[in-house]
Protein backbone atom coordinates (compact mmCIF):
# COMPACT_ATOMS: atom_id res chain seq x y z
CA UNK A 1 0.00 0.00 0.00
CA UNK A 2 0.96 3.79 -1.07
CA UNK A 3 2.33 5.58 1.94
CA UNK A 4 0.85 8.68 3.12
CA UNK A 5 3.32 11.50 4.46
CA UNK A 6 2.71 14.62 6.15
CA UNK A 7 5.00 17.10 5.22
CA UNK A 8 6.66 19.02 8.14
CA UNK A 9 6.19 15.44 10.33
CA UNK A 10 8.32 13.17 8.83
CA UNK A 11 11.87 13.83 7.62
CA UNK A 12 12.67 15.36 4.37
CA UNK A 13 15.13 12.75 4.00
CA UNK A 14 11.37 10.38 3.60
CA UNK A 15 9.89 12.91 1.44
CA UNK A 16 12.70 13.57 -1.46
CA UNK A 17 13.98 9.58 -1.55
CA UNK A 18 14.37 8.36 -5.11
CA UNK A 19 14.01 4.72 -5.52
CA UNK A 20 17.53 3.47 -7.64
CA UNK A 21 18.40 0.43 -9.36
CA UNK A 22 20.50 -2.15 -6.91
CA UNK A 23 22.00 -3.76 -10.36
CA UNK A 24 25.58 -2.01 -11.67
CA UNK A 25 25.51 -3.21 -15.47
CA UNK A 26 28.92 -1.14 -16.18
CA UNK A 27 30.68 -3.71 -16.92
CA UNK A 28 28.62 -5.69 -18.25
CA UNK A 29 28.25 -2.71 -20.88
CA UNK A 30 31.87 -1.66 -21.18
CA UNK A 31 32.37 -5.57 -22.51
CA UNK A 32 29.59 -5.37 -24.73
CA UNK A 33 30.58 -2.31 -26.46
CA UNK A 34 34.32 -3.01 -26.57
CA UNK A 35 33.03 -6.41 -28.64
CA UNK A 36 31.09 -4.17 -30.62
CA UNK A 37 33.70 -1.71 -31.55
CA UNK A 38 36.33 -4.66 -32.35
CA UNK A 39 34.10 -7.57 -34.07
CA UNK A 40 31.14 -5.01 -35.42
CA UNK A 41 28.43 -6.72 -37.23
CA UNK A 42 29.08 -10.06 -36.48
CA UNK A 43 28.89 -9.18 -32.66
CA UNK A 44 25.81 -6.73 -32.92
CA UNK A 45 24.17 -10.28 -34.73
CA UNK A 46 25.80 -12.59 -32.16
CA UNK A 47 23.60 -10.41 -29.33
CA UNK A 48 20.82 -9.87 -31.23
CA UNK A 49 20.48 -13.98 -31.69
CA UNK A 50 21.48 -14.24 -27.93
CA UNK A 51 18.96 -11.83 -26.01
CA UNK A 52 16.14 -11.25 -29.01
CA UNK A 53 16.20 -13.54 -31.90
CA UNK A 54 17.72 -16.88 -32.52
CA UNK A 55 17.51 -17.14 -36.08
CA UNK A 56 17.91 -13.39 -37.41
CA UNK A 57 19.90 -13.52 -40.51
CA UNK A 58 20.44 -9.87 -41.06
CA UNK A 59 19.98 -6.83 -39.24
CA UNK A 60 18.63 -4.24 -41.98
CA UNK A 61 14.97 -3.65 -41.89
CA UNK A 62 13.81 -3.60 -45.42
CA UNK A 63 10.95 -1.83 -47.63
CA UNK A 64 9.31 -4.80 -48.54
CA UNK A 65 9.09 -5.27 -44.32
CA UNK A 66 8.29 -1.70 -43.68
CA UNK A 67 5.48 -1.72 -46.78
CA UNK A 68 4.18 -5.21 -45.35
CA UNK A 69 3.66 -3.88 -41.54
CA UNK A 70 2.07 -0.68 -42.76
CA UNK A 71 -0.35 -3.29 -44.72
CA UNK A 72 -0.59 -4.99 -41.04
CA UNK A 73 -1.63 -1.69 -38.59
CA UNK A 74 -5.09 -1.11 -38.64
CA UNK A 75 -6.36 2.10 -40.79
CA UNK A 76 -8.19 3.67 -36.99
CA UNK A 77 -4.38 3.41 -35.69
CA UNK A 78 -2.84 5.00 -39.01
CA UNK A 79 -5.17 8.01 -39.00
CA UNK A 80 -4.50 8.42 -35.02
CA UNK A 81 -0.50 8.03 -35.70
CA UNK A 82 -0.83 10.21 -38.35
CA UNK A 83 -2.58 13.05 -36.41
CA UNK A 84 -0.26 12.05 -33.48
CA UNK A 85 2.70 13.02 -35.95
CA UNK A 86 0.81 16.45 -37.17
CA UNK A 87 0.57 17.77 -33.12
CA UNK A 88 3.63 17.21 -32.87
CA UNK A 89 4.97 18.58 -36.35
CA UNK A 90 2.49 21.45 -35.25
CA UNK A 91 4.21 22.04 -31.87
CA UNK A 92 7.84 22.25 -32.40
CA UNK A 93 8.16 23.65 -35.22
CA UNK A 94 7.30 26.79 -33.32
CA UNK A 95 10.88 25.50 -31.58
CA UNK A 96 12.78 26.32 -34.74
CA UNK A 97 15.55 28.84 -34.62
CA UNK A 98 17.35 30.90 -36.97
CA UNK A 99 20.75 31.92 -38.31
CA UNK A 100 21.36 35.85 -37.41
CA UNK A 101 23.89 38.36 -38.35
CA UNK A 102 24.87 41.70 -36.42
CA UNK A 103 26.16 44.42 -38.44
CA UNK A 104 25.69 47.48 -36.47
CA UNK A 105 29.23 48.80 -35.96
CA UNK A 106 31.66 49.85 -39.17
CA UNK A 107 33.81 47.15 -40.55
CA UNK A 108 32.60 44.42 -38.23
CA UNK A 109 30.23 41.66 -39.25
CA UNK A 110 29.22 39.40 -36.51
CA UNK A 111 26.60 36.14 -36.64
CA UNK A 112 25.61 32.46 -35.44
CA UNK A 113 24.93 29.98 -38.17
CA UNK A 114 22.22 27.11 -37.04
CA UNK A 115 23.14 23.82 -38.54
CA UNK A 116 21.17 20.41 -38.36
CA UNK A 117 23.26 17.53 -37.22
CA UNK A 118 23.99 15.12 -39.86
CA UNK A 119 23.51 12.10 -38.59
CA UNK A 120 21.05 11.05 -35.92
CA UNK A 121 20.75 7.51 -34.18
CA UNK A 122 17.04 6.84 -32.60
CA UNK A 123 16.72 4.32 -30.03
CA UNK A 124 13.61 2.59 -29.49
CA UNK A 125 12.47 0.15 -26.80
CA UNK A 126 11.13 -3.29 -27.49
CA UNK A 127 10.46 -6.29 -25.48
CA UNK A 128 7.61 -5.81 -22.63
CA UNK A 129 6.06 -3.26 -24.24
CA UNK A 130 6.54 -1.32 -28.24
CA UNK A 131 6.48 2.35 -28.43
CA UNK A 132 6.01 3.96 -31.48
CA UNK A 133 5.11 7.39 -29.94
CA UNK A 134 8.82 6.96 -29.38
CA UNK A 135 9.18 6.99 -32.78
CA UNK A 136 7.08 9.81 -33.44
CA UNK A 137 8.57 12.10 -30.45
CA UNK A 138 12.41 11.50 -31.35
CA UNK A 139 12.26 11.48 -34.81
CA UNK A 140 10.22 14.10 -35.92
CA UNK A 141 12.21 17.60 -34.39
CA UNK A 142 15.23 16.24 -36.28
CA UNK A 143 13.02 16.09 -39.58
CA UNK A 144 11.86 19.55 -38.45
CA UNK A 145 15.46 20.61 -37.84
CA UNK A 146 16.90 19.29 -40.82
CA UNK A 147 18.87 16.32 -40.12
CA UNK A 148 19.82 14.46 -43.64
CA UNK A 149 20.10 11.23 -41.95
CA UNK A 150 17.91 9.69 -39.49
CA UNK A 151 18.69 6.17 -38.18
CA UNK A 152 16.39 4.28 -36.43
CA UNK A 153 17.70 0.68 -33.93
CA UNK A 154 14.77 -1.17 -32.69
CA UNK A 155 15.43 -5.09 -30.97
CA UNK A 156 12.96 -7.75 -32.83
CA UNK A 157 10.84 -10.15 -31.53
CA UNK A 158 11.68 -13.87 -31.87
CA UNK A 159 10.56 -14.19 -35.21
CA UNK A 160 13.25 -11.89 -36.25
CA UNK A 161 10.32 -8.76 -37.40
CA UNK A 162 9.57 -5.46 -35.53
CA UNK A 163 6.88 -4.39 -34.32
CA UNK A 164 4.38 -3.31 -36.78
CA UNK A 165 3.32 -0.33 -35.11
CA UNK A 166 6.94 0.46 -34.82
CA UNK A 167 7.56 0.52 -38.40
CA UNK A 168 4.52 2.17 -39.19
CA UNK A 169 5.16 4.82 -37.00
CA UNK A 170 8.87 5.30 -38.39
CA UNK A 171 7.30 5.34 -42.44
CA UNK A 172 5.22 8.30 -41.05
CA UNK A 173 7.98 10.16 -39.06
CA UNK A 174 9.86 9.97 -41.86
CA UNK A 175 12.89 7.72 -40.53
CA UNK A 176 15.66 6.64 -43.45
CA UNK A 177 17.16 3.39 -42.42
CA UNK A 178 15.85 0.59 -39.56
CA UNK A 179 17.94 -1.81 -38.22
CA UNK A 180 17.42 -5.00 -36.32
CA UNK A 181 18.92 -4.73 -33.03
CA UNK A 182 18.67 -3.36 -29.10
CA UNK A 183 20.27 -2.72 -26.09
CA UNK A 184 23.48 -1.67 -25.28
CA UNK A 185 24.67 -3.46 -28.99
CA UNK A 186 22.98 -1.01 -30.17
CA UNK A 187 24.02 1.72 -29.31
CA UNK A 188 27.94 0.64 -29.49
CA UNK A 189 26.72 0.13 -33.46
CA UNK A 190 25.41 3.58 -33.54
CA UNK A 191 28.36 5.21 -31.65
CA UNK A 192 31.11 3.25 -33.55
CA UNK A 193 29.55 2.52 -37.24
CA UNK A 194 29.70 -1.11 -38.13
CA UNK A 195 29.81 -2.67 -41.58
CA UNK A 196 26.37 -2.28 -42.11
CA UNK A 197 25.01 0.73 -39.06
CA UNK A 198 26.20 4.04 -39.87
CA UNK A 199 28.21 5.81 -37.46
CA UNK A 200 25.91 8.81 -36.53
CA UNK A 201 26.41 12.13 -34.72
CA UNK A 202 23.72 11.87 -31.49
CA UNK A 203 21.79 9.04 -30.25
CA UNK A 204 18.37 9.84 -28.75
CA UNK A 205 15.61 7.64 -27.51
CA UNK A 206 15.28 5.49 -23.77
CA UNK A 207 16.02 2.19 -22.78
CA UNK A 208 16.63 0.41 -20.17
CA UNK A 209 19.49 0.33 -16.88
CA UNK A 210 21.99 -1.24 -20.11
CA UNK A 211 20.78 1.45 -22.91
CA UNK A 212 20.94 4.17 -20.29
CA UNK A 213 24.94 2.96 -19.36
CA UNK A 214 25.93 2.48 -22.74
CA UNK A 215 24.77 6.23 -23.43
CA UNK A 216 26.46 7.38 -20.94
CA UNK A 217 29.71 5.44 -21.59
CA UNK A 218 29.94 6.53 -25.16
CA UNK A 219 29.20 10.27 -24.71
CA UNK A 220 31.88 12.44 -25.94
CA UNK A 221 32.48 10.53 -28.89
CA UNK A 222 28.73 11.12 -29.76
CA UNK A 223 26.42 13.46 -28.16
CA UNK A 224 23.14 11.92 -26.56
CA UNK A 225 19.90 13.30 -25.14
CA UNK A 226 20.22 12.63 -21.49
CA UNK A 227 20.87 9.54 -19.19
CA UNK A 228 16.62 8.48 -18.60
CA UNK A 229 15.90 7.00 -15.27
CA UNK A 230 12.61 5.15 -14.77
CA UNK A 231 9.31 7.28 -15.11
CA UNK A 232 7.78 10.19 -13.01
CA UNK A 233 4.74 11.64 -12.35
CA UNK A 234 3.89 13.78 -9.44
CA UNK A 235 0.27 14.98 -9.22
CA UNK A 236 -0.96 18.32 -7.23
CA UNK A 237 -4.73 18.46 -6.20
CA UNK A 238 -7.10 19.99 -4.26
CA UNK A 239 -9.85 18.28 -2.02
CA UNK A 240 -12.20 18.73 -5.37
CA UNK A 241 -10.38 16.66 -7.01
CA UNK A 242 -11.85 13.26 -8.03
CA UNK A 243 -9.93 10.29 -6.37
CA UNK A 244 -10.15 7.96 -9.23
CA UNK A 245 -9.12 10.32 -11.76
CA UNK A 246 -5.83 11.22 -9.66
CA UNK A 247 -5.46 7.36 -9.17
CA UNK A 248 -5.40 6.54 -12.48
CA UNK A 249 -3.14 9.08 -13.40
CA UNK A 250 -0.54 7.54 -10.96
CA UNK A 251 -1.07 4.45 -11.94
CA UNK A 252 -0.30 5.37 -15.57
CA UNK A 253 3.26 6.08 -14.85
CA UNK A 254 3.85 3.47 -12.38
CA UNK A 255 3.07 0.84 -15.13
CA UNK A 256 5.87 1.84 -16.93
CA UNK A 257 8.50 -0.13 -14.45
CA UNK A 258 9.03 -1.40 -11.11
CA UNK A 259 10.89 1.69 -10.23
CA UNK A 260 8.65 4.12 -11.83
CA UNK A 261 7.98 6.73 -9.40
CA UNK A 262 4.25 7.94 -8.41
CA UNK A 263 3.63 10.83 -6.09
CA UNK A 264 0.66 13.01 -4.87
CA UNK A 265 1.26 16.09 -3.50
CA UNK A 266 -2.39 17.32 -1.59
CA UNK A 267 -3.78 19.86 1.09
CA UNK A 268 -6.42 17.55 1.97
CA UNK A 269 -5.82 14.45 4.29
CA UNK A 270 -9.32 13.18 2.93
CA UNK A 271 -8.26 12.92 -0.60
CA UNK A 272 -4.85 11.42 0.34
CA UNK A 273 -7.12 8.30 2.31
CA UNK A 274 -9.98 8.37 -0.88
CA UNK A 275 -6.85 8.43 -3.35
CA UNK A 276 -4.98 5.33 -1.47
CA UNK A 277 -8.15 3.37 -1.48
CA UNK A 278 -8.77 4.12 -5.45
CA UNK A 279 -4.83 2.29 -5.79
CA UNK A 280 -5.93 -0.27 -4.12
CA UNK A 281 -9.07 -0.98 -6.24
CA UNK A 282 -7.64 -0.19 -9.78
CA UNK A 283 -4.00 -2.21 -9.35
CA UNK A 284 -6.22 -5.54 -9.22
CA UNK A 285 -7.50 -4.23 -12.82
CA UNK A 286 -4.19 -3.82 -14.84
CA UNK A 287 -2.57 -6.65 -16.96
CA UNK A 288 0.91 -5.33 -15.59
CA UNK A 289 -0.38 -5.07 -11.91
CA UNK A 290 2.53 -6.85 -10.73
CA UNK A 291 5.02 -4.11 -12.14
CA UNK A 292 2.47 -1.23 -10.98
CA UNK A 293 2.25 -2.59 -7.71
CA UNK A 294 5.90 -2.73 -7.31
CA UNK A 295 6.48 0.71 -8.25
CA UNK A 296 3.36 1.83 -6.43
CA UNK A 297 4.63 0.18 -3.29
CA UNK A 298 8.28 1.19 -3.34
CA UNK A 299 8.02 4.55 -4.76
CA UNK A 300 4.88 5.50 -4.93
CA UNK A 301 4.23 8.19 -1.70
CA UNK A 302 1.43 10.83 -0.88
CA UNK A 303 2.84 13.81 0.76
CA UNK A 304 0.03 15.93 2.75
CA UNK A 305 1.36 19.91 2.66
CA UNK A 306 0.03 22.60 4.14
CA UNK A 307 -1.73 24.43 1.28
CA UNK A 308 -1.19 23.78 -2.30
CA UNK A 309 1.45 26.63 -2.41
CA UNK A 310 3.95 24.68 -0.05
CA UNK A 311 2.85 21.45 -2.25
CA UNK A 312 4.55 23.55 -5.84
CA UNK A 313 7.46 23.89 -3.45
CA UNK A 314 8.32 20.45 -2.68
CA UNK A 315 7.74 19.75 -6.25
CA UNK A 316 10.24 22.02 -7.45
CA UNK A 317 12.95 20.18 -5.15
CA UNK A 318 11.43 16.90 -6.55
CA UNK A 319 11.84 18.37 -10.14
CA UNK A 320 9.66 15.41 -11.44
CA UNK A 321 9.48 14.19 -15.19
CA UNK A 322 5.56 14.68 -15.19
CA UNK A 323 3.71 16.96 -13.18
CA UNK A 324 0.15 17.28 -13.18
CA UNK A 325 -1.80 20.64 -11.70
CA UNK A 326 -5.14 19.13 -10.80
CA UNK A 327 -6.81 22.16 -9.85
CA UNK A 328 -9.37 24.76 -11.06
CA UNK A 329 -7.36 27.24 -12.27
CA UNK A 330 -3.72 25.64 -13.29
CA UNK A 331 -2.11 28.94 -14.65
CA UNK A 332 -2.64 30.98 -11.74
CA UNK A 333 -0.11 28.55 -10.22
CA UNK A 334 1.94 27.90 -13.47
CA UNK A 335 4.63 30.84 -12.42
CA UNK A 336 5.52 29.42 -9.41
CA UNK A 337 6.56 25.85 -10.80
CA UNK A 338 10.25 26.06 -11.15
CA UNK A 339 11.13 22.60 -12.21
CA UNK A 340 9.42 20.56 -14.17
CA UNK A 341 9.85 18.48 -17.62
CA UNK A 342 6.37 18.29 -18.75
CA UNK A 343 3.20 20.08 -17.12
CA UNK A 344 0.00 18.98 -17.42
CA UNK A 345 -2.74 21.92 -16.54
CA UNK A 346 -6.12 21.21 -15.31
CA UNK A 347 -8.34 18.44 -14.15
CA UNK A 348 -8.60 17.10 -17.39
CA UNK A 349 -5.57 16.72 -19.14
CA UNK A 350 -3.95 13.76 -17.60
CA UNK A 351 -0.24 13.03 -18.49
CA UNK A 352 -0.94 10.53 -21.11
CA UNK A 353 -2.47 13.23 -23.18
CA UNK A 354 1.45 13.89 -23.49
CA UNK A 355 2.37 10.29 -23.73
CA UNK A 356 0.72 10.11 -27.16
CA UNK A 357 -1.35 12.85 -28.58
CA UNK A 358 -0.92 16.28 -28.01
CA UNK A 359 2.31 17.17 -29.81
CA UNK A 360 4.87 18.54 -26.73
CA UNK A 361 7.97 15.91 -26.58
CA UNK A 362 7.68 13.12 -24.04
CA UNK A 363 11.66 12.57 -23.98
CA UNK A 364 11.47 14.21 -20.72
CA UNK A 365 14.21 14.94 -17.98
CA UNK A 366 14.21 12.46 -15.12
CA UNK A 367 16.00 11.80 -11.53
CA UNK A 368 15.71 15.42 -11.02
CA UNK A 369 17.41 16.62 -13.86
CA UNK A 370 14.69 19.07 -14.94
CA UNK A 371 16.14 21.11 -12.30
CA UNK A 372 18.52 22.04 -15.46
CA UNK A 373 17.44 20.71 -18.41
CA UNK A 374 15.00 20.54 -20.73
CA UNK A 375 12.54 18.14 -23.06
CA UNK A 376 13.86 16.96 -26.21
CA UNK A 377 13.28 19.57 -28.98
CA UNK A 378 14.37 20.82 -32.51
CA UNK A 379 17.82 22.28 -30.20
CA UNK A 380 19.18 18.40 -29.99
CA UNK A 381 19.25 18.04 -33.24
CA UNK A 382 20.72 21.15 -34.61
CA UNK A 383 24.61 23.31 -33.82
CA UNK A 384 25.50 25.96 -33.55
CA UNK A 385 28.27 27.86 -34.94
CA UNK A 386 29.58 31.58 -34.47
CA UNK A 387 31.24 34.07 -37.06
CA UNK A 388 33.65 37.47 -37.08
CA UNK A 389 34.37 39.30 -39.29
CA UNK A 390 36.67 42.35 -38.60
CA UNK A 391 38.18 45.13 -41.33
CA UNK A 392 41.87 45.75 -40.80
CA UNK A 393 40.52 49.43 -39.72
CA UNK A 394 37.88 47.73 -37.58
CA UNK A 395 40.82 45.40 -35.98
CA UNK A 396 43.13 48.82 -35.13
CA UNK A 397 40.46 50.73 -33.14
CA UNK A 398 40.44 47.41 -30.82
CA UNK A 399 43.76 46.41 -31.19
CA UNK A 400 44.99 48.31 -27.68
CA UNK A 401 42.59 46.89 -26.17
CA UNK A 402 42.74 43.10 -26.80
CA UNK A 403 46.63 43.71 -26.55
CA UNK A 404 46.18 45.05 -22.91
CA UNK A 405 43.76 42.30 -21.83
CA UNK A 406 45.89 39.47 -23.09
CA UNK A 407 48.61 41.03 -21.15
CA UNK A 408 46.68 40.86 -17.73
CA UNK A 409 46.14 36.95 -18.65
CA UNK A 410 50.12 36.68 -19.23
CA UNK A 411 49.04 35.33 -22.69
CA UNK A 412 51.15 37.80 -24.76
CA UNK A 413 51.30 35.78 -27.53
CA UNK A 414 47.64 36.84 -27.65
CA UNK A 415 48.53 39.95 -27.90
CA UNK A 416 51.00 39.64 -30.41
CA UNK A 417 48.93 38.03 -32.88
CA UNK A 418 46.70 41.21 -32.76
CA UNK A 419 49.76 43.57 -32.60
CA UNK A 420 51.92 42.43 -35.89
CA UNK A 421 49.07 43.58 -37.85
CA UNK A 422 49.37 47.35 -36.71
CA UNK A 423 52.79 46.91 -37.76
CA UNK A 424 53.90 49.96 -40.40
CA UNK A 425 50.23 51.64 -39.77
CA UNK A 426 51.64 54.52 -37.84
Amino acid sequence: MIKILKYGQVPNSDIFARVTPAVDVAAAVSGILADVRTRGDRAVLDYTRKFDAPQLETLPVSQQEIEEAFALVEPEFLSILEEAAENIRLFHSKQVRNSFVIADKPGIILGQKVTPIEKVGVYVPGGTAAYPSTVLMDTIPARIAGCPQIVMTTPPGKDGKVNPAILAAAKIAGVDQIFKVGGAQAIGALAYGTETIPKVDKIVGPGNAYVAEAKKQVFGLVSIDMIAGPSEILVIADGKSDPAQVAADMLSQAEHDRLASAVLITDSEALARAVSDQLEKQLPLLPRRDIARAAIDNGGKIIVAEDLMAGIEIANEIAPEHLELMVDDPFAYLDAVKNAGSIFMGRSCPEALGDYFAGPNHTLPTSGTARFSSPLSVDDFVKKSQFTYYTAGALSGAAEKINYFAGKEGLQAHGRSVMIRQEGKK
